[in-house]
């Protein structure tokens, strides 16, 4: 117990890697889209999806998006807080409301913040079953800082 304890306290360097997998139905893709406040009906109505160029209903970037920023906090928050400083999306494939998808962010470089805490770079994506890319994301975090120190360093 008090290893997993230390190794939560370790600071994350340049090459850490964490991931996910994600399935997709389409009463939750269209759920999520509403809202959102999405009332496209790529993410709704079947009929009309099936006659577009995806041939069927899409998810939302909301979603995709929320899943990747929710993805970094869940997986920082067992370190302490987690303050999303920036983040950035490439939609460059649509997602199918149906598709299983992996999402995983890669930390490309890791300093300490004067104020307190870890300041994370972050690379993304979401791939689908045959390593497609379909989302691309770059974010920036401050992780393990108190409440007190992410207060600061958000102001700066």
């Amino acid at each position: 117990m008090a290893e997993q304890a230390a190794a939560l306290t370790e600071a994350v360097t340049a090459g850490y890697r964490f991931a996910r997998h994600h399935t997709f139905d389409p009463q939750q893709a269209s759920l999520f889209a509403r809202l959102a406040g999405d009332d496209n009906p790529i993410h709704h109505d079947l009929e009309f999806a099936s006659g577009t160029r995806f041939g069927g209903l899409i998810v939302s970037a909301t979603h995709t998006t929320a899943l990747m920023m929710g993805l970094v906090a869940s997986h920082f928050a067992e370190r302490g807080t987690v303050l999303g400083r920036h983040f950035s999306v490439d939609l460059l494939r649509p997602v199918g409301s149906t598709e299983t998808v992996t999402l995983e962010w890669v930390v490309k470089s890791a300093s300490h913040h004067p104020k307190g805490g870890q300041l994370l770079d972050l690379e993304g994506e979401i791939r689908d079953c045959a390593e497609q890319v379909r989302v691309r994301a770059r974010g920036r975090v401050l992780v393990g800082a108190t409440f007190r120190e992410q207060a600061a360093a958000a102001n700066e």
